[in-house]
């Protein structure tokens, strides 16, 4: 066993010394509480030192999907009417025996067939959005699945997030924008469940949205 030699009066610090570090600390913490804290997560910045580091857009991001993550608990999904959306028609089925006389008469045609013509997109949504109003639009999918979209704001912009919520309680945030007059990509759902976009009008116009979707989805659906 080992003694250890205690620290004698002398070695410790004095009231005086305790009382400034004390001191130093509380001052420290307010500083930060102002230039930072405050700015990255409540986008609060009475200083203006949070916008010259970026903090302040940060804090308005959070806020945002916060507000976004109230309004989804607090209301039910509401299912987009199927009247707004695009039917397929299903090709209807052809006997073998039809099949092959069909293909006998196109070996006879001496001029080429034109083929139709593709459809590009699956779906489309549009919204009007007033100054200050917010909408959401969530597709279902399934882990892995992809859907390509693209969604256009005219006139102006908006605010955009871009997140997915699974039936286990999990939840991603893919992306967010700002003052975006549009964006088209590929979402691949990380999990089960439902994705989509959530955009907030902060112009003092109103702005029309249309979204384009093609792609693994089973169900759109309008959430705000």
């Amino acid at each position: 066993m080992y003694n250890t030699n205690l620290p004698t009066r002398a070695e410790l610090p004095s009231t005086g010394q305790l009382l400034r570090s004390t001191a130093i600390a509380f001052i420290t913490a307010i500083v930060l509480l102002f230039t930072a804290i405050l700015p990255s997560e409540y986008a609060i910045d009475p200083t203006g030192i949070g916008s010259a580091l970026g903090l302040t857009n940060m804090g308005e991001i959070k806020q945002q999907l916060a507000a976004e993550a109230e309004l989804d608990a607090a209301r039910d999904a509401i299912v987009v009417p199927a009247e707004t959306l695009p039917e397929v028609a299903e090709p209807a089925p052809v006997e073998p025996q039809a099949a092959e006389g069909q293909m006998e008469s196109v070996e006879t045609l001496t001029e080429p067939v034109s083929k139709p013509e593709q459809i590009e997109w699956k779906d489309e949504v549009s919204l009007v959005l007033q100054p200050g109003e917010a909408a959401e639009i969530k597709i279902v999918m399934q882990a892995g699945a992809a859907a390509d979209f693209e969604w256009v704001a005219a006139p102006g912009h908006l605010n955009s997030a871009l997140h997915g919520d699974g039936a286990g309680g999990e939840s991603i945030t893919y992306r967010n924008g700002r003052a975006e007059e549009g964006h088209a990509d590929t979402l691949i759902a990380a999990f089960a469940g439902s994705h989509g976009w959530f955009w907030r009008n902060r112009s003092d116009e109103t702005v029309t949205m249309t979204l384009h979707l093609r792609g693994d989805y089973s169900e759109i659906k309008r959430v705000i």
